[in-house]
């Protein structure tokens, strides 16, 4: 009963020293707070972080960048296993971070944010319109680290090969910082995790949807259209995100939101004009 004692404040200081060391993460996607991916993203990060975890409550896939300006943003508190998960918001992934950054969690920011597991790849073009993205580029813009995590596919997926991928790449971040500024755009090719060839630098592929439209009536007669494409891969250099992932790698993608065409600064220099 002594050594009990005894050890019991040792225990517990090293238990405080565990908590001390991990790394403090919140949690967001783009396909909701119910959605497999991200609750396979919480179970694997939780051994080795502090989770806190704010999600849209239903699937806004394709939300781009947008912000809720017109309508009051909704929370509510979400159970898993009769344990406390995390809060759904009835907004997009970038209002999901705003409200926790710039409100929730003002007086103590995260370390860092990642955004996922997406279903469905984000490379190429595809990055300009992902709310899984926007929701890591959000939190750079507020001065936080942001990654986001994708499975390229729809149909069957690994989620243990990419919530693996996820755990690795927040130890490398932990270790080796991204620069300000820069958020990392991940892809997982949907393999078996013993058949992951390991992770990959590449670029962002040029590439564009090729859009198509249906057409359809409702019961009333009423003309509808759905929207549905495919991505075209405009872009044969070896190193981009698309070619990686189709060679059995994840892809490395960091990414900075200055949008500014730095080739074309020179020959507009020549628009210039004082009025």
């Amino acid at each position: 009963m002594q050594l009990d004692i005894f050890l019991f404040p040792i225990a517990l200081f090293i238990h405080h020293a565990i908590i001390a060391n991990m790394i403090d993460i919140l949690l967001c996607n783009d396909d909701g707070i119910h959605a497999p991916g991200i609750y396979e993203l919480h179970q694997s990060l939780q051994p080795i972080a502090s989770i806190d975890l704010i999600a849209p409550d239903a699937e806004r896939s394709a939300a781009g960048h947008a912000i809720t300006l017109t309508d009051p943003l909704k929370v509510m508190p979400i159970e898993k296993n009769d344990q406390p998960f995390g809060l759904a918001v009835s907004g997009t992934p970038a209002d999901c971070i705003k409200l926790s950054l710039c409100h929730l969690r003002k007086t103590n920011p995260p370390d860092l944010v990642v955004s996922g597991i997406n279903l469905g790849s984000n490379t190429g073009i595809s990055v300009l319109y992902s709310g899984t993205v926007s929701a890591a580029s959000e939190a750079v813009i507020l001065g936080i680290p942001g990654i986001a995590i994708s499975l390229c596919t729809y149909h069957n997926p690994h989620w243990e090969t990419a919530a693996h991928v996820a755990r690795e790449i927040v130890k490398k971040q932990k270790k080796d910082p991204l620069p300000p500024g820069v958020l990392l755009n991940v892809n997982v090719p949907n393999v078996p995790l013993n058949e992951l060839k390991g992770f990959q630098v590449a670029r962002m592929g040029r590439s564009r949807f090729v859009e198509r439209f249906s057409t359809h009536q409702d019961p009333r007669g009423n003309t509808y259209y759905w929207l549905d494409g495919d991505l075209e891969l405009l872009d044969d250099r070896p190193n981009t995100d698309v070619h990686v992932v189709e060679a059995g790698f994840a892809s490395l993608t960091p990414i900075h939101i200055d949008l500014t065409a730095e080739s074309a600064i020179e020959q507009l220099t020549h628009w210039n004009k004082t009025f």
